[in-house]
């Protein structure tokens, strides 16, 4: 069992210790050794789902201070096993796809072992028994994408993405970190099933304030979520999200599909015993998961990088998973969490191909006219955007109708709310979907006329990647509903907890016609527009652009409402102002110098140069200045001891170095 964590680690570790031996052999055996992680989750599934065991293996012991005792060890259930499918099979895929894509990469046997060392951190993230051990997997993965982002590390673009990925994670790990500190102090462990278990008798903790009563459970889950904000790409700390397509296409599919950024729905749903208890973060992350959907899906459409359309696309579905738990339904959430998985591969890679066929050309007003040339990848992307907009009967339908039926069900404001939102961006993607669809495929050419000509098809190895994703894409939706979503399905046992009150997928048989048909409609209606506004009233298009408020908004939209420019402009400039005006003039060269090192060398020299004045050459002299210094000691040693606990002796030094350099001016 250990074997599946250990696999992608053998992979890294010979891939670097020996990858300049054995060439393309690392490569290779990177491809193995995931696969092989594959099929012993697929063994390991097969006892866990349809027999109904649990596994938990204690390794060694790696915390005990005090009442603290946190071991090394791993729990595998139905939560970790789904996941451990997902991420090992996706992991696959891409390792394989990655040898064709990559392969006149000089550096290519390094980025191999990156992505091995990306999905080790990853198995260690969802499958560890406590909230340490998940962190310990969780930091991994934010380095392992750094690496990965950074990959072309001679490019200045791929620096900053990676920078700023690494420091907009930072912000959600630091509430992570917060989160655990409190845990120890409420809990007295970070063990998931010694918190579980004593969570009834905590929820009457908390702050007591005057104005308020703050419970511990709900900021314990409030901060926990904050740090799923930051790895999930939520509305505020998602800036970082689009800017890591500056990596290769690959590491996009990587990230997205099934692992870095569904960490943060994979901790709520592991947490859903700890957001059960607390109302007010349910609601808080259902207002910000309806958020993210619909700017991130008004974002999209007027992007002009086909990666970044992708992208906002995965902001939005991660928005749906999210206010799916907001919704308590974290079996919808994880429904639709592995259906995004299989088709947002498919759309990366499938852009990947493209890309590769272009002459890694992104813009997407430079392709045309590719559906007869391209025809396997046209058809390809089809599906994958079809799977996105939620068409019938493909994987996407299925979960995306469901969590906006519970939505419309909960019958409450924020859930009404989130219906809403959720339904406007239905349209959206659609829209964005279908335009990607049009410009690349199309429309008439309108790159340079050699790129067009000399467009290929993918290669075998990514021509096969491409075609397993296909099928899931379209018939795992279908064939996984009722084993997760399916009322009274004991599939997922005791890894998700929900209160009898808020388990709501019964309620959506009962609610009317129109709730349920208006996300559908939505999408037809947004595909079709799309279609004749690119494909028949393109020039109708153009005159619009020349109107002052399409341009207004055609500007806010594809400058993502402002917000980097509001994070450059208002928080980072007000920091390094801060920073340089107060911080390093002040107080550094100013407060700290003046009663520090320079002021302690001009205190000593000024009354060296006093003392100096009153050196005579006469005995009496010195006489008198012995008597009034010993004197003087006396009285300082008595008034130390009798007011020494009134008298802080470096506030008297400060003093005394004021007074000098004040006698001094």
């Amino acid at each position: 069992m250990i074997l599946i964590l250990l696999f992608p680690l053998i992979s890294f570790l010979i891939s670097n210790f020996f990858g300049r031996f054995l060439g393309k052999g690392a490569c290779f055996i990177a491809v193995l050794k995931t696969f092989s992680s594959f099929l012993f989750s697929c063994i390991f599934a097969y006892k866990i789902i349809f027999l109904g065991l649990t596994y938990k293996v204690i390794l060694s012991p790696w915390i005990n201070s005090d009442f603290i005792h946190i071991n090394w060890s791993f729990q595998f259930d139905t939560l970790s096993i789904v996941m451990l499918l997902i991420i090992t099979f996706i992991s696959t895929i891409v390792h394989l796809y990655s040898l064709e894509y990559m392969e006149y990469d000089p550096h290519l046997i390094r980025f191999m072992s990156y992505l091995s060392l990306f999905t080790f951190f990853m198995l260690i993230l969802v499958t560890g028994d406590n909230f340490l051990q998940m962190f310990v997997g969780w930091e991994g993965v934010g380095l392992s994408s750094y690496l990965l982002i950074n990959f072309w590390f001679t490019r200045i673009q791929a620096n900053k993405a990676a920078i700023k990925a690494m420091l907009v994670n930072r912000v959600g790990d630091f509430c992570i970190l917060l989160a655990l500190f409190l845990m120890i102090f409420v809990f007295n462990s970070l063990e998931y099933d010694i918190i579980f278990g004593i969570i009834p008798n905590s929820l009457n903790l908390g702050l007591n304030l005057n104005i308020h009563f703050f419970s511990y459970i709900d900021l314990i889950t409030i901060l926990i979520f904050l740090g799923c904000m930051g790895k999930s790409a939520q509305l505020g700390l998602h800036t970082w999200l689009p800017d890591a397509m500056e990596g290769p296409t690959p590491v996009s599919a990587l990230i997205h599909a099934a692992t870095m950024v569904t960490a943060g729905v994979f901790l709520i749903v592991r947490s859903s015993f700890l957001f059960e208890m607390s109302s007010t973060s349910l609601c808080f992350i259902l207002v910000i998961g309806s958020l993210t959907t619909f700017f991130s899906s008004t974002v999209g459409l007027f992007q002009n990088d086909i990666k970044k359309i992708i992208a906002y696309s995965t902001c939005s579905q991660l928005g749906y998973m999210i206010f799916a738990c907001g919704l308590s339904s974290y079996d919808v959430a994880m429904f639709h969490l592995s259906n995004h998985a299989f088709f947002k591969a498919l759309l990366f890679l499938g852009a990947g191909s493209i890309i590769h066929a272009m002459n890694d050309e992104q813009d997407l007003r430079k392709y045309g006219g590719l559906k007869n040339l391209l025809p396997f990848s046209y058809s390809i992307f089809l599906i994958g955007s079809l799977a996105l907009m939620g068409i019938p009967f493909l994987s996407g339908f299925y979960s995306k109708d469901t969590i906006l039926e519970i939505a419309y069900s909960k019958c409450n404001n924020f859930s009404h709310f989130a219906y809403l939102l959720g339904t406007l961006s239905v349209f959206s993607t659609a829209y964005y979907s279908v335009r990607l669809l049009c410009l690349v495929f199309l429309n008439k050419p309108n790159g340079s006329r050699q790129i067009i000509l000399d467009a290929h098809e993918p290669s075998y190895n990514m021509s096969f990647s491409l075609f397993i994703l296909f099928v899931f894409s379209v018939f795992v939706g279908f064939f996984t509903k009722d084993l997760f979503i399916g009322f009274g399905s004991p599939f997922w046992r005791n890894s998700i907890f929900i209160i009898p009150s808020n388990y709501a997928i019964v309620d959506i048989e009962f609610i009317s016609l129109l709730p349920k048909l208006l996300p559908l409609l939505l999408t037809f209606l947004g595909a079709i527009s799309a279609f004749l506004v690119y494909v028949y009233f393109s020039d109708v298009l153009f005159k619009l652009k020349n109107t002052k408020f399409f341009n207004t908004s055609y500007n806010f939209f594809n400058r993502k409402w402002y917000f980097d420019r509001l994070y450059n402009q208002l928080f980072s400039q007000i920091i390094f102002d801060s920073s340089f005006f107060f911080f390093y003039k002040d107080v550094d060269r100013g407060l700290i110098e003046q009663f520090g090192p320079f002021g302690l060398v001009n205190l000593f020299i000024s009354l060296s140069n006093n003392i100096k004045t009153f050196d005579k050459g006469k005995f009496f002299h010195y006489q008198v200045f012995l008597f009034f210094f010993v004197f003087s000691i006396f009285i300082l040693l008595v008034l130390f001891y009798s007011f020494s606990n009134f008298i802080d002796v470096f506030l008297l030094l400060c003093l005394c170095n004021f007074f000098s350099i004040y006698s001094k001016h």
